[in-house]
């Protein structure tokens, strides 16, 4: 269970359209961006350079945004590697991690609804989203 400071740091910095779950939940996860670095998290990359390396194509000035926006979101948290240039480390926090059940969820979806996708489930076991 996600400790109760987190949740209230989560809210804090969310922008409310309304009540519903669905939309405050899309105003933190929702653009095209968000959910491609969490996985990238969950799947063991660290690095920002790690993440511009995914074959979706991130520009370096979204990549930027979404680290500083889920930073304050609160799902993760960086710590520097090195001094000159700095540079850092990501990882999900403890509300960050509670979003993998949701992206087991949409790759087992899109897996039985998308064809052309297909991620084995050896693959899923290995990098812990199972």
């Amino acid at each position: 269970m996600v400790k109760n400071r987190q949740k209230q740091d989560l809210k804090a910095n969310s922008f409310k359209r309304s009540g519903c779950p669905v939309a405050c939940t899309l105003d933190i996860i929702g653009d095209k961006w968000t959910l491609l670095i969490i996985r990238d998290l969950i799947k063991g990359k660290s690095r920002y350079n790690q993440f511009l390396e995914s074959r979706e194509g991130i520009t370096t000035n979204i990549l930027a945004s979404r680290l500083k926006f889920l930073e304050q979101s609160g799902l993760l948290k960086k710590t520097p590697y090195q001094d000159n240039p700095v540079r850092y480390n990501y990882r999900l926090t403890e509300l960050g991690e509670s979003i993998r059940p949701v992206i087991r969820s949409i790759i087992s979806w899109a897996n039985e609804n998308i064809p052309g996708t297909h991620v084995p489930k050896k693959y899923l076991v290995q990098n812990r989203l199972e």
